[in-house]
């Protein structure tokens, strides 16, 4: 069983996030790491490997140079492989390119199963896993609590407003796992020294037969075209009470409206 693990290299959510000149998000004036939400899908990777025989994961990530720590990562934590699709004409490809990459990449490596984050951390849309279901022609399983696979068949359970679902399908298929679905493992001295030595194959858009006209800033059906940085907090309204006075100035105060 092969089982491919999303992961996105993204900019330190804790840190400053700016955009570049180009109003694209500036990945290289802060620090970067793998999507905290993805830790979790290779969690799950890992934990049905660990259930099954003869089963392996793949990282597969996109992005420039640096995004091979996304795949670093899994690997530390108990991934088999990486393959990293870097190629600079993808700059700036919106949601749309990355998912016809990232499924490109996808029928190539030929997996059973596909597993990502519910979200990323900076781009925070949360399509890309039912886009990629959509684009591979596979079963889209989204915001697993708990996921597990019993031969050809995949089984999710997930929340909505009402009602706690449970939801199968056979393989192949694309699931997309919670912050909930349990948490992810530490890499331990041995992982992080056994990473080194595990193979990453890096590819480019003529290796996956994707036209670089069809990607890039040039082809996103939507880009940001101006940015500004966010107001400065002001100093909230303070009521004092000094008469017994402060009930009715508060009332005054939110039936105006001031607060919003």
């Amino acid at each position: 069983m092969k089982i491919v693990a999303l992961v996105k290299y993204v900019p330190d959510a804790t840190g400053d996030r700016e955009f570049a000149e180009d109003f694209t998000v500036d990945r290289e004036g802060s620090d970067g790491l793998l999507s905290e939400l993805d830790e979790y899908a290779v969690e799950q990777s890992l934990l049905i490997a660990e259930q099954a025989d003869d089963a392996e994961v793949v990282a597969l990530t996109l992005g420039p140079d640096d995004a091979y720590d996304a795949i670093k990562r899994a690997l530390q934590m108990g991934a088999d492989s990486g393959v990293h699709v870097n190629d600079e004409q993808v700059h700036g490809s919106d949601v749309l390119a990355t998912t016809a990459i990232l499924a490109a990449a996808i029928r190539r490596i030929e997996p059973d199963l596909v597993v990502c984050g519910m979200s990323s951390t900076d781009g925070s849309m949360g399509v890309v896993p039912a886009m990629l279901a959509e684009r591979l022609g596979w079963a889209g399983l989204t915001h697993a609590h708990e996921l597990s696979v019993d031969g050809s068949t995949v089984r999710i359970s997930r929340d909505d407003d009402t009602a706690s679902l449970a939801v199968e399908s056979s393989l192949p298929a694309v699931v997309s796992v919670t912050d909930q679905s349990g948490e992810p493992r530490y890499p331990s001295m041995k992982g992080i020294l056994a990473a080194k030595k595990k193979p990453v194959e890096e590819l480019t858009l003529d290796d996956l037969g994707v036209e670089a006209d069809s990607v890039g800033a040039g082809a996103a059906r939507s880009r940001v075209t101006a940015a500004s940085e966010r107001p400065a907090k002001q100093a909230g309204t303070v009521v004092t009470d000094e008469d017994g006075s402060g009930a009715r100035a508060v009332v005054e105060f939110l039936s105006a409206g001031s607060y919003l």
